[in-house]
């Protein structure tokens, strides 16, 4: 294991994780702004390159693969339009003595302020529990099932093998084509086709952003460097 390694490792082993509300924040603003503008699988593409075009971005030492779900190693957002916590949720996962996860007291705050209010009766958790029957709700608080994505984040996902193959630009021609042979005479789902296409290539643009962003924070991080050096004469 070389000395890069090693250090991402300790750094790995040593943080504590954190929470951070930054994209519950640009998530409600957003859908404060946009809900029913657009059809719902639009509506969740241009939130999700509002949030690649807002989120804090982490370029860490020695690190040649880069992407934080929040804008530091084992700082993790929370996901409202899922399951909204309240604040003694929050405090909990602060105070806890295992796996806990540090809040600050001002965020938890601003959360009970801007976030809860919104999404509360608005969440998925929400809507689907106003409909479970009560059986079912009763087994849920005797602790015989639980709902997952009120204990962690989505994303357990094993790729196919076809995102390392083709770039963002593929699929928008793959979409471009697929949009262009739209049957709307014929085929009674094209209209709700067109949307979930839009969509996705929305999402692609949304992803072509977030990698620009690194890429110009890069740049600027290495003339930075550059321009020390040259003062300091340090090697590199």
């Amino acid at each position: 294991m070389n000395n890069r390694i090693t250090a991402l490792r300790q750094e790995s082993f040593s943080t504590h994780p954190s929470i951070s509300i930054e994209r519950a924040l640009l998530e409600t603003e957003f859908y404060k702004e946009n809900s029913g503008k657009h059809s719902l699988p639009v509506l969740r593409a241009l939130c999700f390159k509002y949030l690649c075009e807002k989120k804090s971005l982490h370029l860490g030492a020695g690190e040649l693969l880069v992407g934080e779900r929040g804008p530091g190693p084992k700082v993790v957002p929370t996901f409202p339009e899922l399951t909204c916590h309240s604040a003694e949720d929050l405090r909990i996962l602060n105070t806890r003595a295992m796996t806990s996860y540090q809040v600050a007291e001002d965020d938890i705050e601003r959360y009970q302020q801007e976030v809860i209010p919104y999404w509360q009766g608005r969440s998925m958790r929400d809507r689907i529990f106003s409909k479970i029957p009560e059986d079912w709700r009763r087994a849920y608080e005797a602790g015989l099932f639980t709902e997952f994505m009120e204990q962690r984040a989505p994303g357990h996902t094993a790729l196919d093998g076809t995102i390392y193959t083709m770039g963002m630009v593929d699929f928008k021609q793959r979409i471009a084509d697929r949009i262009s042979r739209l049957d709307y005479q014929n085929d009674p789902e094209a209209s709700d086709k067109a949307e979930q296409l839009q969509a996705m290539d929305i999402s692609c643009d949304a992803a072509i952003i977030f990698a620009i962003r690194h890429a110009e924070l890069a740049e600027t991080m290495a003339a930075g460097r550059k321009i020390r050096c040259g003062v300091q004469n340090c090697a590199p």
